[in-house]
Order: structure tokens, then sequence, then C-alpha cells
């Protein structure tokens, strides 16, 4: 039986396989690259879920500004009058992505899952993800796409409310999908769309295993697409709610650690750190999000909680899909961190058209708002900038992922000052200590003089007489 990957709201699902430490750099053999074919599923599938239902929400200005993911927050509106990315094509290699008025120029790529397109969006997932990078404006001025002119290229690679045919006979009337989709489809993929136009490639699915990945395939499909076809590829980093045993942080203890050595999680692609751009998420705020899976592999980090995005069951917007029981459930997800990504990737393609994809990428990497250590395991090398991306003067060099590289560094001692030169203080004094001297003579002789006045005027013999003088000696 295949083992399944499939792309949910949550983001990932656990892919568990082969017996080995996931630790270390992956190697990729370029022979393992999937042969040039039509989109189609391996074998026979069928659907057993019906499909996910969404919440409708209003499409303004106002609802745009309470939202973290609406494109204006990343300042893209400063960024389009340089460009809105016509002339690129983003594939997206997700659950399909729907129709959608606002997506006039979505091309029907193929199929991994059933027998459709790649335009049936069953579980309500790529067609967030293609709003976000794509989405035409509406009258009303609301939710806009990161690059409103590019084309999406759509490829329905997995789904949770499929699986293989048959299986349903095994199973109890209760129980969910097993879900379709693996590693060897999102090569088979990530190769169409490089042979079929894609300049950029978003990939918001992710397989992680605690044990070495059989996913030898993909690693040179995205070699063979960033590579031999200059394509960028844009990965999400994953989440913790499936990718549930976390990679360590950078410890400031350690700072000279290789964070490889600690991988616990594999994360794939976005482990094949040469050729993806890996990107984590953050809240409104800029602050990490609790969820995203940390990894050496992280790139940079772009919003990816409060999400709004076009809705692939009407013709407007949604911020939610309904669980069960009729509960709005918030869309997000380093699904959704990606996109962001990815349209910036288009904008920069769209108006630098001679960078090379690793270009593309260095330019996002160096204008990214990095953290204080200038990289870290969660948001890699900062909060992606569509309009500093667009503006640097120079092509910035690649930056350099490292931990926190605080280093301790032996200084010679200070040098022994010379002797200070107190003769002014000296001088101040002295000529302070004569001023106080004279002015306690002062004092003491006005204190003398006093005294004496006062005795002559209350001694007896003293009293005066005179002709009008009423006065007479006192007994």
């Amino acid at each position: 039986m295949r083992t399944a990957l499939a792309a949910t709201l949550a983001l990932a699902t656990v892919l568990g396989a082969g017996t080995s430490a996931a630790q270390g750099r992956p190697d990729i053999d370029p022979a393992r690259l999937p042969a040039a074919a039509a989109p189609a599923p391996p074998e026979p599938t069928e659907q057993r879920n019906l499909c996910t239902p969404t919440a409708p929400t209003v499409d303004d200005t106002h609802a745009a500004d309470t939202h973290a993911t609406d494109p204006h927050r990343l300042d893209v509106d400063a960024a389009w009058q340089f460009t809105r990315g016509a002339g690129q094509t983003v594939a997206v290699i997700d659950t399909g992505v729907a129709h959608h008025s606002r997506l006039p120029g979505l091309i029907a790529g193929g199929d991994y899952v059933g027998s459709g397109d790649g335009t049936d969006d069953c579980d309500a997932h790529g067609t967030l993800v293609a709003g976000i990078i794509a989405a035409q404006p509406s009258r009303t001025g609301g939710f806009t796409g990161v690059a409103p002119d590019a084309r999406i290229l759509s490829l329905r690679q997995s789904s949770n409310a499929w699986q293989v045919a048959g299986r349903s006979a095994q199973q109890r009337p209760e129980d969910v999908a097993d879900g379709y989709g693996d590693v060897d489809t999102m090569a088979a993929a990530v190769r169409f769309a490089a042979d079929h136009g894609a300049s950029v490639i978003n990939i918001s699915e992710v397989a992680c295993s605690t044990v070495a990945m059989n996913d030898a395939a993909l690693g040179a499909a995205v070699q063979y697409a960033a590579v031999v076809r200059d394509v960028v590829v844009v990965a999400a980093a994953g989440n913790t709610d499936r990718c549930d045993t976390p990679n360590p942080a950078a410890d400031p203890l350690n700072p000279g650690a290789d964070l490889w050595d600690g991988v616990r999680t594999v994360v794939s692609p976005g482990w094949y750190d040469d050729y993806v751009l890996t990107v984590g998420s953050v809240d409104a705020s800029g602050a990490p999000s609790a969820f995203t899976v940390a990894g050496p592999w992280v790139d940079v980090a772009a919003p990816g909680e409060d999400i709004v995005s076009l809705d692939p069951r009407g013709t407007g917007l949604t911020a939610g899909t309904l669980d069960g029981d009729g509960a709005i459930v918030p869309i997000r997800g380093t699904s959704f961190a990606a996109p962001f990504v990815a349209g910036t990737a288009a904008l920069i393609r769209a108006r630098f058209p001679h960078l090379s994809a690793a270009q593309v990428i260095a330019r996002i990497e160096a204008s990214a708002h990095a953290p204080a250590e200038g990289w870290n395991p969660i948001v890699g090398f900062g909060v992606v900038d569509p309009y500093a991306a667009l503006t640097a003067v120079d092509e910035p060099a690649p930056p350099t992922k490292q931990s926190i590289r605080a280093q301790s560094v032996a200084l010679p001692p200070a040098a022994a000052p010379d002797e200070p030169d107190h003769r002014a203080r000296d001088l101040a004094l002295a000529g302070t200590g004569a001023v106080a001297i004279v002015l306690l003579l002062g004092w003491a002789a006005s204190r003398a003089g006093g005294r004496y006045a006062a005795s002559r005027a209350a001694s007896p013999s003293r009293i005066r007489s005179g002709p009008n003088s009423n006065s007479s000696p006192k007994s």
C-alpha cells in the first residue's frame, strides 16, 4: 500500500518509511528523477469522504484590514508600482485549485488523485493557496493576491478525501479516508510543473518523519527544477500538530553547534535546502507561530495565521472551513505562509527576468526582516518584504545560515592610565580655602564688635541726664 501524504488545513500527514534515524543533510541521486509523464494516479483510487465545506466571509477593504494575511500588510501595494507579476506562471502542487472568477488565468495542469484536470479542490486547501498568490482584486478593494497578474498552474497531487480503490470494503462505516498522495506523486508533479512553463513552484504540503524517508525521487525532482529548469521552488516548513516531534532551536550555550546533528524530524521537500526555499509562519504581530516546525532548512517566514482567501465553494472569500458540528475552523498553517513567498518570487521574476532562481532566492532572503541573531531555525532570515526585494539596488550575495554565533573573545588588559594632573584642582581648593578663612575672620570680628556695643549700652553709669530730661536716678 502506498503511504499517504495529504495536505490539509493543518498541512501535513506524517510519512513513516525506512528504519534509520533521520539526521544529517540529504544526498541527491539525479538518477532517481521521475520520468516525464502526464499527470495521473499511479493506481486506481476512490473518494470516500465528502468534500470540506467552507464558511464565506465578506470581501471589502475594512474586512481585509482585519486579516493578517491580506497582502497589504506586507506593503505589497508599494511593490505593485514596479510589477504585478505579469508573465509569470506559478505552479500550485496541492489539493487542486477550483475555478474562480478572480483567478482568470487558471491553467488546468492535471490530477494525480483522480481522473480530473486539477481544478477539483475537494479539500478546500489548494484554492486558498492559489488565492494568496494571484487573486485578482474585487470591485470593493478588499483581498488581493501578492502577484495578481501571475497565472496559476494547478496540479492536484493529494487529497484527504480519497484513497486507494477497494479500501472501503475493509473499513467500518465510520472510518474516514486514508488519504492519497505521497512523495512519489509529488516528485512527478514537480517534474511536470518544471517542464511545463512554471517559473515558480509552490508546495504547501510536507511529508515528515522521524526515520529515514524514501523521498529520493522528490530530492532529484527539486534539484532538476531548480538547476536544470531554473525554477524557484517554495515549500512550507510544516506544522507541529502533524510533525509532532520537534527539532531543537539554536542553543545560546552552544553557539557553534551544527543544527543538522540534532534533527529529530525530517520535513520534505524542505530539507533539500540547496534547492528549496522553505517558509515558516508568523502571526499578525510578526512573532513566530507556535506551530511552525523548526529546522536548519528554514529560510524565511510570512503570515500564516488569521487567513482569508478565495472560497473554493463560491465566488467570494472564506476565512475558515466547517467541522462536523458546523463550527468554523480558522485557516492557519505554514501552508499559507508559503504562497506569500511564492507570490513575491513571481514579482521578482517579472521585474528582473535575467535573474536565476538562486539569485531570486538570495534577494528574498537578504531583504527579509531578520531576527536579532540574523538567522534562526524557526523564521530563517526573517519575514519576507516584497517591496524591499524589488528595490534592492545591488544584487545581494546569498546570506549565510548559522545558529547563534556569539563568540567569546579574549581582550588584552587595559593600559595603565597616566598620572592625573591635579594642579588646577589643588589651586581651586586653595583659593576656596583662603576665601573661607577670610569670611570666617570677618564673621568673628563682627561678632566681637556686636558684643562690645551691647555691653556699653547695658552699664548703669552711662545714664543720660540734661536740662530737659525727666529721668532720675533709680536706687
